[in-house]
């Protein structure tokens, strides 16, 4: 199976797939652009309004936020209605947290930024840089943000350093066309694109019965697309990855034993050292798997970023999203958020100005053209009157995925020590694979990840 995957590999173009196979999985469906600044005052910028002023932000590739000429057409807008220009650095995965922590260093961090919690919250806003954005949120705002969102940008001292745009849910995948080819088909829940724990089972021996070869694969040579094998093992027997209070790890909890104990016991089911999660949607699209644990709408949109087709394989043959097999058939899925925090770098204009863009773009008319930039789903129901429930009836795909949305579960990517347990993880993975006691493992690997979170 190794010797086969690789060859494909070798094969398939080398494109970044950034929502699973970089380096964090809170990221967008874009690769960001080398380092890049908006100049506020080119000749196309329109005159700004009365007000003043000047900001700079800094964005992670989180969709379209990740391109200049999508970015450059909102900031244009607010500045026209505010009179503050604002200029804009785009940041990769690979070496935006080292500009940015360079950057505090030489007190020279940019007034805003946008990216996830795990990152505002649990990173810079530990630490005291960010500015506490409790007051920019009364109870009609509390009462129409999505509440899993809400909780992940609330520091547990009470202090808010995200205000949330979008949110996804992350999901995988099955080739429909080798389910029927199969006959397993009949185990998938196409309207709500959900199944059961029994029926998942079912349906990969019966993939690998017609197929004679793995169908689906526990990527783990690194944290690339890791929410995947987190979410498939949660989810088959109910286990947990933290606690509610994200004090403390939890996967050595016995439902995580027992679902990777039936995993490693599926011939339909690899264990693979050589996968990440970007080499799994390659692999997958190429119609070796045919299943894919790393997914999202990202994916969903166009599989292999070469515009051949949105939902369809290399060959044409047909995606459906799924959420992940649970025992009720309701699963808890590890979601995206992404927002906007405030540096306090001492200076209040400058704080009051970064509030202002924030209202601006997360709840305000315009919060419609800040979401679509995103690609993803409004984190609120509604901003300012402005209903963003209907935001995507004109994308059918869209609008489909949206099903998965009141599936999201714990944002548990804010536990203290995340860099340090998503190591753990994976490497726990490979050992499984290579056949270490399960119990052994888990036991000593969670302890790792929470020695380490101490």
């Amino acid at each position: 199976m190794k010797k086969l995957l690789a060859l494909v590999l070798a094969m398939t173009m080398v494109m970044a797939l950034v929502a699973c196979g970089g380096n964090n999985d809170s990221q967008g469906s874009t690769p960001a652009q080398d380092q890049q600044q908006t100049e506020p005052n080119t000749p196309d910028t329109p005159e700004p309004a009365a007000g003043g002023g000047e900001l700079t932000l800094w964005t992670y590739p989180i969709g379209d936020w990740g391109k200049e000429e999508k970015v450059k057409a909102i900031t244009d807008a607010f500045t026209a209605d505010t009179g503050i220009a604002v200029k804009v650095e785009y940041l990769a995965y690979a070496d935006g947290d080292d500009k940015v922590n360079s950057a505090i260093t030489a007190k020279s961090a940019p007034d805003l930024i946008m990216e996830g919690p795990e990152r505002l919250v649990t990173n810079w806003g530990d630490k005291g840089y960010l500015v506490d954005l409790s007051d920019m949120f009364d109870d009609t705002d509390r009462g129409e943000i999505n509440a899993a969102a809400m909780t992940a940008c609330t520091h547990p001292n009470g202090s808010v350093y995200e205000y949330p745009l979008v949110v996804t849910a992350h999901c995988m995948a099955v080739n429909l066309d080798a389910f029927k080819e199969a006959g397993a088909d009949q185990y998938l829940d196409l309207e709500n694109h959900t199944w059961t724990t029994e029926n998942f089972i079912k349906a990969v021996d019966a993939l690998y019965a017609h197929f004679n070869a793995p169908v689906g694969a526990v990527f783990c040579k690194g944290q690339g697309g890791d929410q995947g094998t987190r979410a498939l093992v949660n989810n088959l027997y109910g286990g947990t990855f933290a606690t509610a209070s994200h004090d403390q790890y939890t996967w050595d909890d016995p439902k995580n034993i027992q679902a990777l104990e039936q995993l490693k016991s599926m011939p339909g089911i690899a264990f693979d050292a050589s996968l990440e999660g970007g080499d799994e949607i390659k692999v997958f699209y190429q119609g070796i798997l045919k299943m894919a644990f790393c997914w999202n709408i990202a994916q969903q949109l166009n599989p292999n970023q070469a515009d051949t087709g949105a939902g369809l394989t290399a060959s044409g043959e047909e995606i459906v999203f799924m959420g992940f097999p649970s025992e009720s058939g309701k699963p808890a899925l590890q979601g995206g958020i992404w927002g906007f925090g405030i540096f306090d770098n001492g200076d209040q204009a400058k704080i009051d100005n970064a509030k202002t863009f924030i209202k601006w773009m997360c709840d305000s008319e315009h919060t419609v053209d800040a979401v679509k930039t995103a690609n993803y789903f409004a984190a609120r129901s509604s901003a300012e009157g402005t209903d963003l429930s209907g935001i995507w009836a004109d994308n059918e795909i869209m609008n489909q995925y949206q099903v998965l949305m009141p599936y999201l579960g714990d944002y548990y990517q804010v536990t203290k020590g995340w860099a340090g347990a998503r190591t753990e993880w994976w490497t726990m993975l490979q050992k499984v694979g290579e056949g270490a006691d399960i119990a052994e493992t888990v036991a000593t690997y969670a302890a790792n990840a929470n020695a380490n979170a101490g």
